[in-house]
C-alpha cells in the first residue's frame, strides 16, 4: 500500500510537507501540486475520519516507555525522535516507571492536549488503551506486544534467548541458567522460553526448574537473582540475562564473589550499558533499539496522514556477538 513516503518520494519533498497539504496547513503552492500530482499518480488517498480529527490536533505525540534511566529506551527514544523532528512533529517523553495507573494519567494527558498520536511500550499487559482509541487517535505499540489490535514493532525475543543460550553452550558451560523481568511481560516471558528451548535441543532440560527466575528489568533485581542462583547446593556455571540492566546486576555479583567472566559465563539480551569488563568477556545479542524507534515512528506518522490499511506488526531481529574469551 502506498504511504506517505512514498509520495514524498515522488513529490521530491519531505514527508512532513506531504502531511500539512493533506492537513490544510500553509504550503507554497507548487509543493501542494507537486504533492497532489504525486498522490493521484500513485492513486494515494488519505483517510478523510482521520484528516478530519487532526485539524484539531497539535503537531505533537506522547512516547511512554517503562523506564526512562534503561538505556534501551533512551535509544529507542532517540529514535523517534529523529523521525518525528524531521516531520515537524514534537516527542513528549513520559516515563510510567511500569505503573499502569501512572501510565493512564499520561494517556489522559494526551487526550487533553491533543496530541495527535502516541507511541507506548505498554507498563504490563493491565495497559488500558480504551479511552485513546477512542478519540480516534492512532497508536504504535513498541517492544511489547498489548490486546489490541494495533500497529506494533518488537524484538524476536524467542529467537533472541535461543541465541543468548546457545552461546554459552558452544562455549563449554554446562548448567546455565536465566534471569528475565517480570514473567508477565511477554518480553520476559519469550526470552525465557527461548532460553527453555536451546537447553531442552541440548538435552539440558533437567536444569530448567532449578535455574530459572524472574525478578524485575532493573539492576537491584537481577543481583537478588544471581546471589539466589549462587546460593543453590549446585550453582550454575553460566547464566543468560534477560536485558541489559540485569546483565549488569549479575556481572556485579559475579565479580563481587571473584567469579568474573568467563570464570562465569554469562550471555546478555542487549548491550550492556556500563561495564569495565573486556568487551568480549561477555555474550551478547544486540537488539536494534534505535531501529525500533525510527521504525515505530514512521508508521505512526503513516496513521497521521491517513493511512487505513489493517494493523501491522513488525519484528526485528537481534545480531549475536559471542565471547571469545573461554574458561
Amino acid at each position: 500500500m502506498t504511504t506517505i513516503y512514498d509520495v514524498a518520494s515522488r513529490a521530491g519533498v519531505s514527508p512532513a510537507t506531504v502531511s500539512r497539504v493533506f492537513n490544510g496547513t500553509k504550503v507554497s503552492p507548487e509543493k501542494v501540486e507537486a504533492v497532489r500530482r504525486a498522490a493521484a499518480d500513485l492513486d494515494f488517498t488519505p483517510n478523510r475520519a482521520a484528516r478530519s480529527l487532526r485539524t484539531q490536533t497539535s503537531e505533537v505525540i506522547a512516547l511512554v516507555i517503562p523506564d526512562i534511566e534503561n538505556p534501551y529506551f533512551t535509544e529507542m527514544a532517540r529514535g523517534v525522535e529523529d523521525v518525528a523532528s524531521e516531520a515537524g512533529y514534537s516527542v513528549v517523553l513520559c516515563n510510567s516507571d511500569s505503573q499502569p495507573d501512572k501510565e493512564s494519567t499520561y494517556l489522559q494527558i494526551a487526550i487533553a492536549e491533543h496530541m495527535s498520536g502516541v507511541i507506548i511500550a505498554a507498563a504490563s499487559d493491565a495497559t488500558n488503551l480504551d479511552s485513546i482509541l477512542a478519540t480516534g487517535r492512532p497508536v504504535v505499540a513498541v517492544d511489547r506486544a498489548t490486546r489490541y489490535d494495533l500497529d506494533g514493532v518488537v524484538m524476536a525475543n524467542r529467537e533472541a534467548g535461543i541465541a543468548a543460550t546457545e552461546s554459552l553452550i558452544a562455549a563449554g558451560y554446562r548448567r546455565i541458567a536465566y534471569i528475565g523481568g517480570p514473567e508477565d511481560i511477554d518480553t520476559a516471558a519469550d526470552r525465557a522460553a527461548g532460553w527453555r528451548q536451546a537447553l531442552t535441543d541440548a538435552g539440558r532440560e533437567a536444569d530448567i526448574a532449578a535455574l530459572q527466575r524472574f525478578a524485575t528489568f532493573r539492576v537491584d533485581g537481577a543481583r537478588a537473582a544471581m546471589e539466589e542462583l549462587l546460593a543453590l547446593p549446585e550453582p550454575p556455571d553460566a547464566v543468560v540475562a534477560g536485558n541489559n540492566l540485569i546483565g549488569v546486576g549479575a556481572i556485579q555479583v559475579l565479580t563481587e564473589r571473584g567469579l568474573t567472566p568467563p570464570a562465569v559465563g554469562v550471555a546478555v539480551v542487549g548491550s550492556l550499558p556500563f561495564t569495565t569488563l573486556s568487551p568480549t568477556a561477555v555474550s551478547l545479542v544486540r537488539l536494534p533499539a534505535r531501529h525500533m524507534g525510527v521504525t515505530a515512528a514512521r508508521m505512526l506518522l503513516e496513521r497521521i496522514a491517513g493511512d487505513a490499511q489493517p494493523a501491522r506488526t513488525v519484528v526485528l531481529r537481534g545480531e549475536t556477538q559471542r565471547a571469545s574469551a573461554n574458561r
